[in-house]
């Protein structure tokens, strides 16, 4: 089968008639879901694009400007930020995501110094692949009660705007081609934000009076002071101690689940590597591609941001284009921070209803889920074997019950982070191990990323 011709290389430079266009379509396909997750945690949105400018060109430069992947909010934090938030605040949020960072960095140095069957032994398919439906089921109840209830109370208004941005979400993933298929969450959040102005729910005041300020601005120095302002950055020292909010209750709720948004980060480059057909894995190594995403977590957790990771929603954007320069992906990173600080475009976010939000959450958790179930199918994981029975019954009933553990008075493990380590431990200590990886190939990345290299050279 004859492949498509590449457009552009990874360190290829535009030119600079095309370069913003091509910056922004990356912007536009992150844009949705990065914004989605602070809006769900109550966190600042200006902030999480900043940190996920910041954390992308981090993570460009920590991988020497060898791998061309954006960097976004992940979706896999927000339960453990809604229970850190809610037990220690948003300084103990930052804390968390910080630390999570950090096992990052360490899971990185291991990597590097022992290669990466240690990891696929404690996170084989049939481990990850529950744990990821917890995630996307989990959120399912704050997705239908953004989309039904105003302030506890059932608004079939409300309801109505979201089925629209649901409905209309629906038909940009299934009929809309070419770029506009990677970018379905925006139209989404657009279409529905229009409907939703028809309704009459949005509250355009803030709005208008920041426009009516541009426009009677008396000076092009005040008309930018009034354009740009910075976002509500949350900053360690200056905000807050980081010692005294440290405590085992945050190391609990939030550094569990970075071993599975790693696992994630694996299956992302290895799809990135066959799109790009390089083999990110082994050169520049998967060591310091974790290593950038754990920087861009804990960059992010300097300035209050949710933590970072690598989107798939990009990868679409490559796999579609054939352009996969990295100079492209740092063009984007440096528009999302000039939008984080671009007074309008942050206005208009903290606009949006939250019907059209959950309205289009209801089709991405639920994606989330699927996404699970498909790890399970694509590596052929047995189910009808009582090992894998027992472990992926156990961690779906445990975290999307809502299961935990109170060790003391400030520590409790809870949920997510109790079924991911309820799951590892049961695959370690259960006779069968070899049963949990099913027939598929998608975690032994040395071998399969070998195998690959070699049937190339072969000519297969």
């Amino acid at each position: 089968m004859q492949r498509e011709e590449m457009v552009m290389d990874v360190r290829d430079i535009p030119k600079k008639t095309k370069w913003f266009i091509l910056s922004l379509q990356h912007l536009f396909a992150m844009f949705g879901s990065t914004i989605l997750v602070p809006f769900l945690t109550e966190m600042s949105q200006a902030a999480a694009l900043v940190s996920s400018g910041l954390g992308t060109i981090a993570y460009l430069l920590i991988t020497k400007g060898r791998i061309p992947a954006y960097l976004g909010s992940s979706f896999a934090f927000i339960t453990p930020i809604t229970l850190a938030d809610a037990a220690y605040g948003m300084p103990g949020v930052m804390l968390g995501s910080f630390l999570a960072g950090v096992v990052y960095g360490i899971i990185s140095l291991l990597i590097r110094a022992l290669g990466t069957k240690w990891l696929t032994n404690i996170l084989p398919p049939v481990v990850v692949g529950p744990i990821i439906i917890v995630i996307g089921l989990g959120l399912a109840p704050t997705a239908v009660d953004m989309a039904m209830n105003v302030e506890g109370e059932y608004s079939s208004t409300h309801f109505m705007v979201a089925l629209v941005a649901l409905a209309i979400t629906i038909i940009a993933t299934m009929f809309f081609k070419g770029f506009l298929s990677v970018i379905p969450i925006l139209i989404g959040i657009i279409g529905g934000y229009v409907f939703a102005i028809t309704q009459g729910i949005v509250d355009m005041e803030a709005l208008n009076s920041h426009w009516n300020e541009l426009a009677n601005s008396e000076s092009i120095g005040a008309f930018f002071a009034t354009f740009f302002q910075a976002p509500d950055f949350i900053i360690p020292i200056r905000d807050y101690n980081p010692l005294e909010v440290l405590n085992w209750g945050i190391v609990a709720i939030m550094v569990p689940i970075s071993l599975v948004t790693i696992a994630e980060h694996i299956g992302d480059q290895m799809v990135l590597s066959k799109v790009v057909e390089r083999n990110f894995l082994e050169k520049p190594g998967l060591h310091r591609s974790i290593m950038g995403d754990g920087l861009a977590t804990m960059i992010a957790s300097f300035i209050g941001g949710p933590p970072n990771t690598t989107y798939g929603e990009n990868i679409g954007v490559l796999a579609i284009t054939r352009v996969f320069s990295v100079f492209v992906i740092g063009g984007a990173a440096v528009l999302a921070i000039l939008f984080g600080f671009t007074t309008s475009v942050v206005l208009v976010i903290e606009s949006i209803p939250s019907a059209v939000m959950g309205g289009v959450s209801i089709l991405l958790f639920g994606i989330i889920a699927s996404s699970g179930l498909r790890m399970l199918v694509d590596n052929q994981v047995d189910l009808g074997d009582k090992r894998n029975l027992i472990i992926s019954s156990v961690i779906l009933v445990l975290g999307i019950g809502g299961a935990y553990i109170q060790v003391t008075e400030e520590l409790q493990i809870a949920g997510m982070a109790l079924s991911a380590i309820v799951g590892v431990f049961l695959n370690l200590i259960l006779p069968g191990k070899e049963k949990a990886y099913g027939n598929g190939n998608m975690f032994n990345t040395d071998e399969e990323m070998k195998s690959e290299e070699t049937n190339k050279k072969m000519g297969a």
